[in-house]
């Protein structure tokens, strides 16, 4: 396809919606992703990739793709991957990508780890790699996982001559009603975003006739917000130029040139029968149809029309800033679930300017070093468009700032939120609250509330994943007789009977005495750890 730099154009897709593990869930949309994603990258007229595909395959398989993928590559190739599937973080917070083989307590071994892409992409010769991954991080919540839920994928994959777009980067979570859904990426949203902007164009945001990788991300961000999507899509890129993943209709002749061409017409026929009358005036060509990535803006700033807007005359909408607040709860309210009121410092509309920023009645101009746009040339460290130095992404130049807000369009206030935490969850977990963040400049919209759950420890329980243990202390005489002793648990003290001949280091389960599990019914167990003492008087004979 003409107007592509040197070098090949290759792209390998691999997507998993199969698992013989039953701990990995079905994923149903893979597989049409995978079909849909190909059709418009191996369009010579949109993409040019030459598409490699590859459906439901083993860790082995996966693995020698990728390998193969990335051999014998040429300085100017351009070389895309797309995954699809399951994402597992194990207890060090190391991603892998699942296969249909893949066991979920085992994936150094039987799943494809982030580290075998990265050193696969460090060998290769071609200077441009782009990563789409379309995955679950569906380990991010392990028992006893360390760390934080957020996949590390920047550091595992992110590095010079690549560009890294995912659906999200965290398992998140979000209230629906009264039960606890896991908001993880739908593998459809986020790669239907990507077959969408490329097939009609839409992404290509400045309709030079180019879709750049930038352009692509900023549209499939945009396109998930508007719709409504609880995911965030990043992007890290580290590239020499700019890459362009496709070209779009604005590039290509106009029909009447393309029917010229058909019919044969000669440059003389083509020049008489398009030459207008003398004193006619010449029109141009039509500009090109807005598509559903400016329709989306226009409507989120209130454009009914369908022709472009000029540079606002008011602030520009931005979205709110996501912020995170920690709260402690004692294991009783972790392992079965409360009802709890927390007090939120976060900012809201000022009713006296309406988000405008100006003092009532003085008038706004649109910022003249963006003229209006909010943004600079360039891009920012995280591969997104560069706010404008002189209004800051406002759009706008404010003279006459409002009192009551500075200029800001926003006041902070403080106000109560009645959160539901479920029962099961653990310590580092974060429940999302959607829409209930800060307003955004310009009365934009809110960003989300996390709210990350700090569990305190138990003066006797002490937990491990969804079940609880205690230790049990004996004297020599209890143990060889028997006897019953009261044990705390969750739901107050209970009366055990302890069989006579017990030993150090035996275990009492009390079956669904445990924490609550967050994805499923019932209960973890109590695991009640003898102790015996080597005397009469209580002592153990580790001196405890």
């Amino acid at each position: 396809m003409s107007g592509f730099p040197a070098g090949r154009r290759d792209a390998l897709l691999i997507a998993t919606g199969t698992y013989e593990n039953p701990a990995l869930k079905p994923l149903r949309s893979p597989r049409q992703d995978c079909e849909g994603l190909a059709a418009v990258l191996g369009d010579p007229a949109i993409g040019g990739f030459a598409v490699q595909q590859l459906v439901d395959g083993a860790s082995y398989e996966v693995k020698r793709a990728l390998e193969q993928f990335f051999r014998n590559r040429g300085r100017d190739d351009l070389l895309l991957l797309h995954l699809s599937c399951h994402g597992i973080k194990d207890d060090e917070g190391h991603l892998s990508f699942a296969a249909r083989d893949t066991d979920k307590d085992l994936p150094a071994s039987t799943a494809v780890p982030a580290a075998f892409l990265h050193d696969q992409m460090a060998r290769c010769r071609a200077r441009t790699i782009v990563v789409l991954l379309d995955c679950c991080y569906s380990g991010a919540f392990l028992p006893g996982a360390k760390g934080d839920d957020y996949v590390q994928v920047r550091e595992e994959l992110a590095g010079h001559g690549r560009a890294v777009l995912t659906a999200t980067n965290r398992t998140e979570y979000a209230w629906e009603g009264d039960h606890l859904e896991a908001a993880a990426p739908q593998p459809s949203r986020f790669t239907g975003a990507l077959i969408e902007g490329l097939r009609s164009g839409d992404a290509d945001t400045d309709r030079d006739g180019r879709i750049t990788v930038t352009e692509l991300y900023e549209y499939v961000f945009e396109y998930l917000h508007h719709t409504g999507a609880r995911q965030r899509p990043q992007m890290w890129a580290d590239l020499e130029y700019r890459v362009t993943l496709a070209r779009t209709a604005t590039a290509r002749r106009t029909s009447a040139e393309a029917a010229f061409a058909a019919a044969g017409a000669t440059a003389g026929e083509a020049s008489a029968a398009s030459a207008p009358p003398p004193g006619a005036p010449v029109e141009g060509p039509p500009p090109p149809a807005q598509g559903l990535f400016g329709r989306l803006k226009d409507a989120f700033n209130g454009v009914e029309s369908e022709t472009p807007s000029a540079p606002p005359r008011s602030r520009r909408p931005r979205r709110g800033q996501d912020f995170v607040l920690s709260v402690e709860f004692p294991l009783t309210e972790t392992a079965l679930g409360t009802v709890r009121d927390i007090q939120v410092d976060t900012a809201k509309v000022c009713d006296t300017c309406r988000g405008e920023g100006a003092a009532a009645g003085t008038p706004v101009y649109p910022c003249d070093p963006c003229a209006g746009t909010g943004e600079a040339i360039g891009t920012s460290p995280e591969g997104g468009p560069l706010r404008c130095f002189a209004c800051d992404g406002d759009a706008v130049r404010i003279p006459s700032p409002c009192q009551e807000c500075g200029g800001a369009g926003r006041v902070r206030v403080r106000r109560t939120l009645t959160v539901k935490v479920p029962g099961g969850v653990d310590h580092g977990t974060r429940i999302q609250l959607a829409g209930e963040g800060e307003v955004g400049p310009g009365g934009g919209p809110p960003g989300d509330l996390y709210l990350e759950v700090v569990e305190n420890p138990h003066p006797e329980l002490e937990r491990r994943g969804d079940d609880l243990h205690l230790t049990q202390r004996l004297s020599r005489e209890q143990a060889h007789r028997g006897c019953t002793v009261q044990v705390p648990t969750l739901d107050g003290a209970k009366s055990v009977r302890v069989p006579a001949g017990m030993r150090t280091g035996q275990i009492l389960r009390l079956a669904g005495h445990g924490t609550m599990h967050l994805r499923g019914g019932g209960r973890g167990d109590l695991l009640v750890h003898l102790d015996i003492a080597d005397n009469g008087n209580g002592r153990s004979p580790h001196g405890r």
